[in-house]
């Protein structure tokens, strides 16, 4: 592909991004038009009621679905990479589950601890548990990779460890309390509305410096692709590539996981459809392909699940379900 027809498709991809989030921002049990939007955003005259439900409402969920979209589908392009295993991701491999179980002992052991009672500790302690669960599958997977080559191996020993993690929150489910039970049940159903202003306050730099993260180890990825061992041979750390992938996929699927649920499909689909949209293995173009097809898909997802009734991961897996079964079929020909 050319590098003119690549930058109008980012220009394109850039522009639908843009025109999704106002339509989100817009749409709602009450719809208000666009101009509405535009001055409610920027101080003009406004109905108060409507600009609260613009401002303090819809913004946060629109800006929510926007990092969201954007981490995931950066943190499964990082893994499918690092894995060089196609239908690797977030959920997957795992990781989500992983993340999973860090919210699962704090939200059903935090009343035990008296630590629940305000909202940044709360949310600090929810993002943090996420974290470390991420860490704890992602490490584990990170080292069965080193001793066995086979993808499809490394594949299902990952949805093996995610089955063996939900195991544990079950348990942990049937031992808990009522209240939360409930509390976590809400969580496991994911969300893009239940993210609070502070919440957001520090979900956003977290997925910030994950995304960061994410655009300097393109290059390292770009060697990736040709092998770990020609990899070294033209001067890569390896090692050093590997924990700032690590560190990357925890900050972004962790805490997205943390806050919005198990978000599903995004992090294994969009990386697919960046590839065949810019037709181009080039981590340069992936990684910021990626970032803003995810980001435009989720909120699509959103708009239709608020069209629809319907929860975000219904929406996601009806996206991203033949996406997945067009990997399967093609799985041969996407690493060539």
């Amino acid at each position: 592909m050319t590098p003119r027809r690549t930058t109008l498709i980012f220009v394109l991809l850039a522009l639908a991004t843009g025109l999704l989030f106002v339509a989100d921002l817009a749409t709602g049990s009450v719809a208000v038009s666009p101009g509405v939007v535009w001055r409610a955003l920027t101080g003009g005259a406004c109905d108060p009621t409507v600009r609260d439900v613009i401002l303090k409402i819809r913004l946060l969920k629109a800006l929510t679905a926007l990092f969201a979209g954007a981490a995931l589908a950066a943190s499964g392009l990082q893994m499918q990479t690092l894995f060089r295993n196609p239908l690797a991701g977030p959920y997957v491999l795992g990781v989500s589950s992983g993340a999973g179980l860090g919210v699962a002992l704090f939200l059903l052991g935090a009343p035990l601890l008296g630590v629940t009672g305000h909202s940044f500790v709360q949310s600090l302690g929810v993002a943090g548990a996420a974290w470390l669960g991420a860490a704890f599958v992602l490490a584990v997977v990170l080292a069965v990779s080193r001793r066995i080559k086979d993808i499809m191996v490394i594949l299902i020993l990952g949805m093996m460890f995610g089955s063996g993690v939900s195991s544990v929150v079950e348990m942990l489910q049937y031992l808990s309390s009522e209240a939360a039970l409930k509390s976590f049940v809400v969580w496991t159903m994911g969300s893009l509305g239940d993210v609070t202003g502070s919440q957001l306050a520090l979900m956003l730099p977290v997925v910030t410096a994950g995304l960061v993260l994410s655009i300097a180890v393109i290059k390292p990825l770009n060697l990736l692709l040709l092998g770990e061992n020609y990899a070294r041979t033209m001067g890569l750390r390896v090692r050093r590539t590997r924990m700032l992938l690590f560190v990357s996929t925890i900050l972004l699927a962790g805490t997205v996981t943390a806050f919005c649920g198990p978000v599903g499909f995004i992090g294994l689909a969009v990386p697919h459809l960046a590839r065949m949209l810019f037709a181009s293995a080039d981590h340069r173009v992936l990684m910021p392909g990626s970032m803003l097809a995810g980001a435009a898909l989720l909120l699509i997802c959103d708009l239709l699940s608020k069209t629809l009734a319907l929860p975000i991961n219904t929406m996601t897996a009806l996206m991203g379900i033949p996406v997945v079964i067009l990997v399967v079929v093609r799985n041969r020909t996407l690493f060539r």
